[in-house]
């Protein structure tokens, strides 16, 4: 007999040999016939693996991300299947699950792929799906694998197992079908019951651009029909808030070839927008004891040296610039935090002077290959919400957690109410990754799980996601169509203090190192504004619009009035402007609704001559007719449900 424990940690024993699926079953029948894939003693395993030691199993469904993994990693498999039934001679290469689907890379050698294709291609797939064919995994040698490929002149197999060990290499067979696998897979294909492609792209074998370039197939599945519908309506509602589309409709920022690729520009409204955005951070920052910094775009190479952003980044970021002097080489600034360093380095301190804290809201350049590029939430060149703490050690965890009330401040006033916190640890396998000594790491990695602990946070633990210097807290947001974005970052720093060499004067009049904590709550200012744009649909907070309404004339007799009616609402501090054109008031109310303009300030005879507006609301709502004092009072009452104050 063996002894499996649940998550719950309740303890089943059962006949050595018994499988997840066997497990399943004695939990409920329901449990059994949604069992998807499993996890035995931290190690994945398919759901007719026999167990055979004692050991702790986890069992997954469709509504698990483990469990939809394996949904579409097999499906991936039935996607290669097809494409060798209806393509003869295709060389199959890898095909993962990835975030939303599942996607595979092959070699069709002369002929083509498109969008025309998909649909035998779906068609031909839901007909191996039908079939219900078992998924099984079995261990073969590295002769054996090599012989195979070789057989098929499929090169790109025959590379990856070459780079495999003997004994290390399976194969997961379904139908007539084999393909090189390590495993993760349903029970048998008749699980999936929807399949969509979505797309094909070039794409170079192993991300190699010396390399040929492959047919890249992307799709998605479910087990009903009903998942798949929902999820074509949902990327329409996305392609809808598309932040390129909303930020050109809206007049926010624009691109331009002539300046360069990735390097925004932001339009009078998108600027006004920021900066409404950086007071509204600084604004909680003065309360919080920072003190704002001001540092240039590029600093001498040795400094980037020295805090080791060049090693880690160096060779793939914009190369150094020089000097007529010899030898001079400067950068672009990638980061803020070596400039802060050096600032913190112009005084000495004393232990009554911490913590200190540095904000600024820098600009930084890197270089990202153009295919990466995309619209503002990847770019060139980004302005974070950068602020550094130094305090002691002693200090740190109460500083981290005041952190993290700036950080749920920022997300409740801008309606981002659905998150996760995510500490991301370094790889302990894997640790010539990162710099800085174990001690440093534990101490590090302890103070950021004792924080989110204390605050009450709803948190997962990630390993191997932890910035190159130091562990960090990042904070998953997931917007109105439910998708999930890092937003804001949290991280404690004990190495870069030992590189810049930082000290303060203790108690004991001897020299010690500060702890260093980065944080930005928005990220970088472009990102921010995609996601919001993206999570909105335009519609931002009240308090945030670039503008808060516009006066609408029925006639040119009443362009005096509502000129003092913008004077009222200027005094009142309302953002808006007057549409006094010689248009229909219809067309004036739906070129409004596009601009999404939160107040329709509609004025005519009576208006005029009772000294008041009819208020209309985005979206069609009749406020009916009132004073300007009593239109700001609707304002404010608006602004005041998401703009609190910050309270340290």
């Amino acid at each position: 007999m063996i002894k499996v424990t649940l998550p719950d940690g309740s303890v089943k024993e059962f006949e050595s040999g018994a499988t997840p699926f066997d497990v399943a079953n004695s939990i409920s029948a329901g449990l059994a016939r949604n069992v998807i894939s499993a996890k035995y003693n931290n190690t994945t395993v398919e759901t007719t693996t026999p167990l055979t030691t004692d050991g702790s199993l986890v069992l997954y469904t469709w509504n698990d991300d483990e469990g939809k993994t394996a949904f579409w990693h097999s499906s991936a498999h039935i996607l290669a299947q097809a494409l060798e039934e209806l393509y003869p001679g295709v060389k199959l290469t890898i095909g993962p699950a990835i975030d939303k689907g599942f996607y595979y890379d092959v070699d069709l050698g002369e002929r083509t792929l498109g969008e025309h294709d998909f649909k035998k291609i779906e068609d031909k797939m839901l007909e191996i799906a039908r079939g219900k064919h078992e998924f099984s995994m079995r261990s073969v040698s590295k002769a054996d694998a090599l012989e195979l490929y070789k057989k098929q002149d499929n090169p790109y197999k025959v590379e990856l197992i070459e780079n495999l060990e003997d004994g290390t290499i399976t194969f997961c067979d379904h139908d007539s079908f084999t393909d090189l696998c390590r495993g993760g897979h349903l029970p048998n294909t008749g699980f999936v019951k929807a399949v969509k492609l979505m797309s094909v792209a070039g794409a170079y074998w192993r991300g190699d651009e010396k390399n040929p370039q492959l047919t890249r197939v992307y799709g998605i599945s479910f087990p009903k029909q009903k998942d798949l519908k929902e999820y074509l309506e949902l990327l329409e509602e996305a392609k809808k808030r598309d932040h390129r589309k909303l930020g050109k409709e809206l007049q926010l920022f624009t691109f331009s070839q002539k300046v360069g690729q990735g390097l925004p520009l932001w339009l009078p409204k998108g600027a006004a927008l920021r900066e409404r955005l950086e007071n509204f951070l600084k604004a909680a920052q003065k309360k919080a004891g920072y003190e704002m910094v001001v540092t240039p775009h590029i600093g001498q190479k040795e400094l980037y040296v020295t805090s080791g952003h060049y090693a880690k980044y160096g060779a793939d970021s914009f190369q150094p610039i020089t000097t007529p002097a010899e030898g001079e080489e400067f950068l672009l600034k990638p980061m803020n935090c070596p400039h802060h360093c050096e600032i913190y380095n112009a005084v000495q301190w004393s232990y009554r002077d911490l913590p200190k804290r540095f904000a600024e809201f820098g600009t930084v350049y890197r270089y990202e290959q153009s295919g990466e590029l995309h619209g503002l939430t990847r770019v060139r060149g980004f302005t974070q919400d950068d602020a550094h703490i130094f305090c002691t050690p002693d200090q740190l965890d109460d500083e981290f957690m005041k952190v993290i009330d700036l950080v749920l401040y920022v997300f409740g006033s801008l309606g981002f109410e659905n998150f996760t916190a995510q500490v991301s640890l370094r790889d302990p396998d894997n640790k010539e990754k990162y710099i800085g000594s174990d001690e440093n790491w534990a101490k590090a990695e302890n103070a950021i799980i004792n924080a989110a602990k204390a605050k009450g946070l709803n948190y997962v633990i990630e390993t191997g996601e932890a910035a190159f210097y130091g562990p960090k807290l990042d904070f998953m947001v997931k917007d109105a169509l439910g998708r999930s974005w890092q937003l804001g970052t949290i991280q404690v720093d004990y190495n870069l203090p030992e590189r810049f060499e930082l000290t303060y004067k203790g108690s004991d009049n001897e020299e010690h190192r500060p702890v260093m904590i980065h944080r930005a709550p928005f990220g970088s200012m472009e990102r921010f504004v995609a996601i919001l744009l993206e999570h909105t649909g335009g519609n931002f907070p009240l308090w945030l619009m670039p503008q808060q309404a516009i006066v609408l004339t029925l006639s040119e007799n009443y362009e005096k009035y509502a000129q003092n009616v913008l004077e009222l609402l200027e005094n009142h501090e309302i953002r808006a402007t007057v549409d006094d054109r010689g248009e229909t008031m219809g067309r004036k109310i739906r070129e409004a609704e596009m601009q999404k303009l939160p107040f329709m300030l509609i004025i005519g005879e009576k208006e005029a001559n009772d000294g008041t507006v009819s208020v209309r609301k985005h979206g069609g709502e009749d406020l009916g007719t009132m004073t300007v004092a009593e239109f700001a009072e609707v304002v404010n009452t608006e602004i005041n449900k998401t703009l609190k104050k910050f309270e340290v």
